[in-house]
């Protein structure tokens, strides 16, 4: 009865009136606004500052700034086998496996197209179907920078509009088409191995998504909007390197083609992530 009555809140609640307005106040300067909330933040969330570059929260700008802090050096290391995949955010999964038949597993009971995921386009999907698919959840305590997995030279970013549903096991067993019927940011990488997507999805009281290439990608404009780079605009990105960030956080999907990843065997739902480690490796490194 109570996951009932928290999904049909989803349906009613204005979503975007609401993350603008909890996005205006995460960006206010006031110190008696900004300092206590971020008091009550660490608290309510048991945050570990002492693994943030910058501990003393009175320094953080806005409540904004706090959120996407940087890490101190050497808390994320990447792993060093040239074969690995790492996993683009710290969280947990959601969860991870192979795209079948076009459909991505969501949770037990629920699942979702490629096609709609990537904007509606059967171009940008016909490289990933039979591929594999990681999702990862990023809670409130998370470090919320996102970075790649593999590296990768920027092909394509589509911002899609869409709804502000909260993203949790409770949503993802009962909102059909969560992660793509959400709003979301979508860029697609070439890589020594073929194609990678690597996709933020917005939540509720996601303020913004930003890629470092392009700054703030929400615009006002409901409509999808498709940006295509070539080489006099090339963006290549090492592995590990920081790719985006989420302003108050949500999840982070990355897909590759078919026979390309294989994830390790011990990674399942729920389990436990950071930034940098391996998720698996290149299934045929002589690609």
């Amino acid at each position: 009865m109570k996951d009932l009555l928290f999904i049909a809140l989803q349906y009613i609640t204005p979503q975007t009136l609401l993350s603008r307005v909890a996005g205006y106040v995460a960006q206010t300067k006031i110190p008696w606004i900004k300092n206590p909330i971020m008091q009550w933040f660490v608290k309510r969330y048991n945050v570990d500052m002492s693994i943030a570059a910058e501990p003393d929260l009175t320094q953080y700008a806005h409540f904004n700034d706090f959120f996407t802090r940087q890490l101190a050096p050497g808390q994320r290391p990447i792993d060093a086998d040239p074969n690995a995949i790492v996993c683009a955010a710290d969280g947990c999964i959601s969860q991870l496996g192979d795209i079948q038949h076009g459909r991505i597993f969501q949770a037990k009971g629920q699942d979702y197209s490629l096609v709609e995921l990537l904007g509606g386009s059967e171009g940008l999907a016909e490289p990933f179907k039979g591929g594999s698919f990681a999702t990862i959840y990023l809670s409130p305590r998370d470090y919320h920078r996102v970075h790649m997995p593999l590296t990768g030279s920027l092909q394509t970013m589509i911002h899609i509009p869409g709804d502000l549903f909260s993203v949790n096991d409770t949503t993802a067993t009962h909102v059909p088409r969560l992660f793509s019927r959400n709003e979301r940011v979508v860029a697609i990488f070439s890589t020594d191995v073929g194609p990678m997507a690597v996709i933020l999805v917005g939540a509720m009281i996601v303020a913004s998504i930003e890629t470092v290439w392009a700054g703030l990608v929400t615009p006002d404009k409901r409509a999808i909007r498709t940006t295509h780079y070539d080489k006099t605009q090339e963006i290549t990105l090492q592995k590990g390197a920081e790719m985006g960030r989420f302003k108050l956080g949500s999840t982070a999907i990355v897909l590759f083609a078919e026979d390309v990843a294989k994830w390790h065997d011990s990674l399942t739902a729920q389990s436990a992530v950071m930034m940098g480690q391996a998720m698996g490796t290149i299934a045929n490194s002589d690609r």
